[in-house]
């Protein structure tokens, strides 16, 4: 069944010829290996920051607590609109004045970021150190947007809402994540604040 093998220089050989190819398989494995390693480490940094910007498209976003705005009986239309907001739940910090918002009505569509208006206002009344960013859920701001201005139109967007008008607004988070709030001005308005 085995064949003898009688010359000595024959049996060495063979034994060198298994040798080379055991050595060129574990080298191939090796390589392998670590392309492996290096592949799986590379998706998994690549699948956490994709999930941390998924979370954050998601909880980073504003919450509105309340929404008002002040009617001027003499031009019939609203002047300004008053947004109280919070972080919502799970939220990390938002800086407000890089937050944008995004108007659509009937009167067109306004989009302006915050920071970059001035016909926008923010006022952190829980924060003690005076900045535009929210940092704990507790604190509450008011975003005021003036819409016109009868006396000085150079800080007003120029956006006509009037009485039984409906506005779409929302507000996006520098994170990606954004709130809408649809108003609704009465159609009959006797008071110059309005709830809406």
């Amino acid at each position: 069944m085995f064949e003898t093998i009688l010359d000595e220089e024959e049996r060495g050989q063979v034994g060198i010829g298994t040798l080379i190819v055991f050595i060129a398989m574990v080298l191939v494995a090796a390589i392998a290996a670590g392309v492996l390693i290096n592949t799986a480490g590379f998706l998994q940094t690549q699948a956490e920051a994709t999930g941390q910007e998924s979370t954050s498209q998601v909880s980073d976003r504003l919450q509105i607590v309340s929404q008002s705005g002040t009617f001027n009986q003499s031009e019939g239309q609203m002047s300004n609109l008053s947004f109280v907001v919070a972080q919502s739940p799970g939220s990390d910090n938002i800086d407000l004045s890089e937050t944008s918002v995004e108007m659509i009505g009937a009167d067109g569509q306004e989009s302006f970021q915050i920071g970059d208006e001035d016909n926008a206002t923010i006022d952190i009344f829980t924060n003690d150190d005076l900045s535009v960013v929210l940092t704990d859920n507790s604190e509450r701001a008011q975003i005021n947007i003036l819409l016109n201005d009868p006396i000085d139109s150079s800080d007003e967007i120029g956006y006509e809402l009037q009485e039984g008008d409906r506005l779409s607004v929302t507000f996006t988070a520098p994170s990606g994540a954004s709130t809408t709030s649809e108003i609704r001005v009465p159609s009959t308005v006797v008071e110059d604040s309005v709830r809406l």
